[in-house]
């Protein structure tokens, strides 16, 4: 038996799980409450026909609950769908209670204008640019500045490999043994057409330079103290060519006297008395 006065005075007097207190009123925080505010006609608890409107994922719906589904739980509200127009939707409510007190009506379509209100806005918002705060990680900035500082030098070692290999490639180290991709050889090519260029530059501007030099000029007569070093000069030159000389006679001596003498004696019969020959020298 569904009696409304008996739960209220329960409600009202000793507890209810819903029930909020503030300094200056009570509050309720059923999720059926029409108005929020904890009172008779308020309460989903201590009202048999009851009914409010919720709103789900951008749709308002009207709930409405009577005494003769109080038997069963599962099918106690009734939901109806209101239409996205809002003068349509107020005439889905007074038309679903028509028969119902003024109460209940007023207390819906002014729930319903107030969720309206909040959709509209919330588009609003949506359809604008919002500044969004996130937290920093101090831990993962560091880490990540780590890796960064570990992945250049790992590119500055590629790269420092890279030219390696196309010296050795350009030197005929490899031969023809491996096949290479041709944007590695096109990449070298517009390397050296550079470094030509860059070279053609600078045999220009050298040249321009002499040319510059080579121009006629006016300088002063030598004077005495030029020809004294010019004398100077002149004096080891002639040392070193009597040095020279020297050496080549003491040679040649030396060869001489390395040389070797030889001699030789004849010897005649008894009857020719013995005559010997001066020595001969040979040489």
């Amino acid at each position: 038996m569904q009696v409304d006065d008996v739960n209220w005075s329960i409600i009202n007097g000793s507890f209810c799980a819903y029930k909020v207190m503030t300094k200056k009123r009570r509050l309720c925080t059923n999720e059926y409450n029409l108005t929020g505010i904890c009172n008779r006609k308020s309460c989903p608890l201590a009202n048999s026909n009851y009914a409010t409107v919720r709103e789900e994922n951008g749709v308002c719906y009207l709930y409405i609950k009577t005494i003769e589904r109080a038997a069963f739980p599962a099918k106690l509200w009734e939901k109806i769908k209101l239409s996205q127009n809002y003068e349509k939707a107020l005439e889905q409510i007074s038309n679903e209670l028509i028969y119902w007190p003024s109460y209940y009506i007023h207390k819906c379509k002014q729930r319903l204008t107030v969720m309206t209100q909040i959709l509209i806005r919330t588009r609003r918002l949506r359809l604008k640019r919002q500044k969004k705060l996130v937290s920093t990680k101090r831990k993962v900035d560091r880490r990540e500045a780590r890796r960064e500082a570990k992945a250049l030098v790992a590119a500055r070692l590629d790269v420092a490999i890279e030219n390696e290999l196309l010296e050795r490639l350009k030197q005929g180290v490899y031969g023809e043994i491996y096949n290479f991709p041709q944007h590695v050889f096109n990449k070298a090519a517009e390397e050296l057409e550079v470094s030509d260029n860059s070279d053609a530059e600078i045999d220009e501007e050298e040249e321009d330079e002499s040319g510059k030099q080579s121009e006629r000029q006016f300088i002063e007569d030598f004077e005495e103290s030029d020809e004294d070093d010019i004398e100077e000069l002149q004096r080891p030159i002639e040392e070193a060519e009597n040095e020279m000389e020297d050496s080549e006679e003491e040679e040649k001596e030396k060869t001489k006297a390395r040389r070797h003498h030889v001699s030789v004696e004849y010897e005649e019969d008894d009857l020719i008395p013995c005559k010997k020959k001066s020595l001969i020298k040979l040489f």
